[in-house]
């Protein structure tokens, strides 16, 4: 087995607040191979931002272990081989698109060259043809996640992190973006992802992680899910591993 691209073992993050220190990942532990699509589920505060931005290198581990391609969080090694759509993208709305992806695409190591011959194209695959020369303060909510996505693909990456894959994206957004991921994947990408949208996440993984209340409380193959589901809908499923914990707080108090 070639090594994990993503591996996290017994990782605990806490975080100070004034009203003490509470946890929001409790030990939790999961490898992603190469070319493998994993999507992150579960429900609002269980862990999934937390555990995302760990792996960038946005927060520290109080304890355990995390590496992107054999190395730390944030290592330059593994950044330069990582694109990452946050939860919630603010972008310069005084630029353009095709200058914030200038940007981004500059700081990835592209040359003016390659970024004049890549991005015409880029922004037609994720559906603002026409649109990079448009103020971003212009963007609707749906368009600047697509170009949240473009400037997470374009140095095309070895392993792409998103965070709420779909945030804000209408079902043609939607469509338009699984076809993106599904050409990333069919060339040998990485990806894992978090979302709410359990038939996309069913539509383009190749495992499915559930996290609950900090902890992981289910990993499992999509075939072997939908083999032992049977009739039960995906949705149900993730209901019934969630409950009683519906609503609740995932952070302890520690």
């Amino acid at each position: 087995m070639p090594p994990a691209i993503i591996h996290v073992k017994d990782l605990v993050v806490d975080y100070k607040t004034r009203h003490g220190v509470v946890r929001a990942l409790n030990g939790i532990s999961l490898d992603v191979a190469p070319g493998e699509c994993v999507g992150f589920i579960g429900p609002n505060g269980a862990g999934k931002s937390s555990t995302l931005k760990t792996l960038m290198g946005f927060h520290f581990p109080t304890s355990g272990t995390v590496q992107l391609f054999g190395c730390a969080p944030g290592d330059i090694h593994s950044r330069t081989r990582t694109g990452y759509l946050p939860e919630v993208s603010l972008y310069y709305p005084f630029m353009k698109g095709r200058e914030l992806l200038e940007l981004y695409g500059g700081l990835q190591g592209l040359s003016r060259a390659e970024l004049k011959q890549r991005i015409p194209g880029l922004l037609e695959r994720v559906g603002l043809g026409g649109r990079g020369e448009t103020l971003i303060r212009e963007y609707s909510k749906g368009m600047q996640q697509r170009l949240g996505i473009a400037q997470a693909i374009i140095a095309e990456p070895d392993l792409l992190i998103f965070d709420e894959l779909s945030s804000g994206l209408d079902p043609v957004g939607r469509y338009d973006l699984r076809q993106v991921l599904l050409d990333l994947k069919s060339r040998g990408a990485t990806i894992f992802f978090s979302s709410h949208e359990l038939y996309e996440v069913e539509a383009l993984c190749d495992r499915i992680v559930v996290i609950n209340q900090g902890r992981i409380i289910a990993q499992e193959s999509v075939p072997q899910l939908l083999s032992i589901l049977g009739q039960t809908s995906l949705e149900e499923y993730f209901m019934d591993l969630i409950r009683p914990g519906i609503g609740s707080h995932s952070l302890e108090r520690v």
